[in-house]
């Protein structure tokens, strides 16, 4: 059975896609712990961490760096959280997101009801970002 991500990666969900490559896309989350707060996701359904080959997870880890330099450039926090949590979804992801306290990683915290115009603003920074720093190529239209 296709896990929601997986859905969302085919397009039978919406997503505010702002990377896509052959191996992996990055989206911002439905409910951001922060602005900007983007999952990254193998195309492949990985359910552990642990279990993506090491090329897989090494790849995931190259593009949550990269977004992570954008939202640090984006919206200056004293640190860009990363976090591989995988409770909710049973398809590996990685957390990327601005940090201004611990309350960065408190899940409770997050935004249920998110601004649309927000979050379509959001990506298109982080797209624009991506594009800025040398990743045209896998960064999608919005």
């Amino acid at each position: 059975m296709a896990t929601v991500f997986t859905k969302i990666i085919n397009g039978e969900i919406p997503g505010r896609f702002v990377w896509s490559d052959d191996q992996v896309v990055a989206f911002l989350s439905i409910n951001p712990l922060g602005p900007g707060h983007v999952l990254v996701v193998p195309r492949e359904e990985v359910d552990q961490w642990v279990d993506a080959s090491p090329q897989l997870l090494g790849h995931v880890m190259t593009v949550a760096q990269a977004v992570g330099t954008v939202i640090r450039t984006t919206w200056s926090p004293p640190r860009v959280a990363l976090m591989i949590a995988g409770h909710e979804v049973p398809h590996l992801h990685v957390h990327v997101h601005p940090m201004w306290g611990a309350e960065a990683f408190d899940f409770s915290r997050a935004d249920t009801d998110p601004d649309p115009a927000e979050m379509d603003r959001n990506a298109e920074a982080i797209r624009a970002g991506l594009r800025d720093a040398g990743h045209g190529d896998v960064v999608p239209d919005a």
